[in-house]
């Protein structure tokens, strides 16, 4: 044995850094930062020592929680079929460079492999994956039922549009190792690669440091950072904005408003006049609704009479100053997230609500040095004593208030109703205090999940690149918000929940939900509401005549 391993050639194999394919994205982004700032030629061989502002645990949930609701997804779309056919004399050459290739890797539960399909019955598929065999268990594979093994020539397909899941002989397909048997065989689940496109990014309130961020399913795949380049429709998800515009133009979560029919008149073009009747999500309407049911239910009728009553150019401005710097579309249809922003857009606006009202300029490095120890750059002032000398340079984030306190808690707490008792209910699984918001687009091409506590800014975007509808039901609820779930229950793993802050000048009041105004505190229909100060209601709701259902429409159209 020892002549026989004397013998034996040494193999030298690459070693494979986990944590940087975990982080691809944001490694780029640091690459083009540092390459902008101090040029190639320091960049690649200056041996600079670089601080990022990641967190590798939360990036490596990250990437994880981008992945497998991708998958899961997919999964919902059902399958696509083998991604390949092998004929007789092409199966062993497959095999034989798969097994070199896996040489490289760990066979670790959750990896991800090619399989060729060798026979089946009505139990399992028998497949090999390089120099080991392994099964897929049918009942794994529910969402490719009915699935059969075909002869080797046969066509493959796939349920997503055939009736049935055809695997012939030879056919290549994407599994995921369930279980490393002895003897060298595998349990594998089906899998297959999923054709969307998903972005999270992470934000620390507190200090704008970004903690996490995934740009996409694989960077190898695609090296467009969507977390930071792509712009899309936000759908629900900005509406926040323009209710947080709304505070502060004299609106409070009580105010009452009319959910009743609009139809808004203009040419087109041709000189053909053109009729919009927006529409709530479940297509009906609601009479009197408060400003925090309409957040919480999120109303697109009132969300709309809201932004035509404050401007839609005070709106966009009010926009700019969280951070949003793509241009608004300057119509009502901004009221519906017409207007493209990218993920890192929106998560720049949620962390000034979570902030406190504090805008900071969001920051991938906390510290560049040379490999002599010399900084060349710090996001802490105490790293230069005597300030920047020549060639030194501290980061800025120039903390702005753009937002009182007050506002910022208020809009807070209404969130927090979009989660205790809206769309954004899948957020309680974190058992804490959170504050977030879906975002649908109409067509269903984009959904999303913007979200906080009060230690963490998180935002998860999906859709396709082609812009293309996600399917039936895959709203923000559904398609975006396990991502953001999985990811955050990971991120805040061991961290204590807290509760948001609140000023101290904030009031609190018993107010009658249909009419906004004060309501006594043995009244069974009351609900205790938060004021901005001198904004709370005086009137009692004792003292005022309700109006009748029957008048809704017609007291709405009296004061248009």
């Amino acid at each position: 044995a020892a002549a026989a391993a004397g013998a034996e050639n040494i193999t030298i194999r690459p070693r494979v850094n986990q944590h940087i394919a975990g982080a691809a994205y944001f490694a780029e982004q640091v690459r083009r930062y540092l390459e902008e700032a101090f040029g190639t030629e320091l960049l690649y061989n200056g041996g600079l020592q670089v601080h990022t502002s990641m967190n590798l645990a939360m990036q490596q949930a990250a990437q994880a929680a981008v992945r497998n609701n991708l998958r899961d997804y997919d999964k919902r779309q059902k399958y696509r079929g083998p991604t390949r056919l092998l004929k007789v004399e092409e199966e062993a050459a497959f095999l034989d460079e798969q097994k070199q290739a896996l040489r490289r890797i760990p066979l670790l539960p959750g990896t991800i492999v090619k399989a060729v399909v060798v026979s089946g019955n009505s139990r399992a598929v028998q497949v090999k994956v390089g120099a080991l065999g392994g099964e897929i268990l049918l009942d794994s594979a529910e969402w490719a039922a009915p699935l059969v093994v075909a002869p080797r020539g046969a066509e493959g397909a796939g349920n997503a549009t055939n009736r049935v899941s055809r695997l012939p002989v030879g056919a290549v397909i994407e599994a995921r190792i369930i279980e490393y048997r002895p003897g060298g065989q595998l349990l594998l689940a089906l899998e297959q690669e999923p054709l969307a496109e998903s972005a999270l990014i992470a934000i620390e309130p507190g200090s704008g440091r970004v903690k996490a961020m995934v740009g996409g399913y694989d960077f190898a795949r695609s090296q467009f950072n969507r977390a930071l380049q792509a712009k899309r429709l936000p759908g629900s998800a900005i509406k926040p904005v323009i209710y947080a515009a709304a505070l502060d133009h004299g609106y409070t979560p009580a105010t009452v408003i009319l959910d009743t029919p609009l139809i808004f008149k203009e040419m087109n073009e041709a000189g053909e006049e053109m009729e919009w009747k927006p529409k709530n999500y479940a297509e009906k309407f609601y009479g009197p609704v408060s400003v925090r049911s309409a957040l919480t239910h999120s109303h697109n009728v009132i969300t709309i009479k809201i932004l035509e009553d404050i401007g839609v150019n005070y709106v966009a401005g009010y926009a700019a100053k969280l951070g949003i710097r793509s241009p608004i579309t300057r119509d009502l249809t901004f009221a519906l997230g017409s207007s493209a922003v990218t993920p890192m857009e929106l998560a720049s606006a949620y962390g000034v609500f979570a902030s406190g009202g504090v805008r900071l300029t969001p920051t991938y490095i906390t510290q560049v040095s040379t490999r002599d120890g010399r900084i060349l750059e710090s996001l802490d002032p105490a790293d230069f004593p005597s300030g920047p000398q020549p060639g030194q340079r501290l980061i800025q984030q120039s903390p702005e208030r753009v937002m009182s306190p007050e506002t910022a808690y208020l809009i807070t707490n209404l969130m927090e109703s979009v989660v205790r008792s809206g769309t954004g209910y899948r957020a309680k699984a974190l058992e804490r205090p959170v504050a977030g918001k879906t975002g649908t687009t109409n067509d269903l091409k984009d959904a999303w999940f913007a979200g906080y506590v009060p230690q963490l800014v998180t935002v998860v975007w999906i859709g396709y690149d082609q812009e293309r509808p996600l399917g039936d039901k895959e709203t923000g609820s559904q398609a975006a918000a396990p991502a953001w779930v999985a990811f955050m229950k990971a991120a805040l793993k061991g961290l204590p929940a807290a509760d948001f802050p609140v000023p101290d000048t904030i009031e609190f009041c018993p107010v009658d939900p249909q009419t906004g105004l004060l309501a006594a505190e043995d009244d069974p229909g009351m609900l205790i509401e938060a004021f901005a100060p001198g904004s709370a209601p005086t009137r009692l709701a004792s003292d005022e005549k309700k109006p009748k259902a029957q008048d809704f429409f017609r007291l709405d159209s009296e004061d248009r």
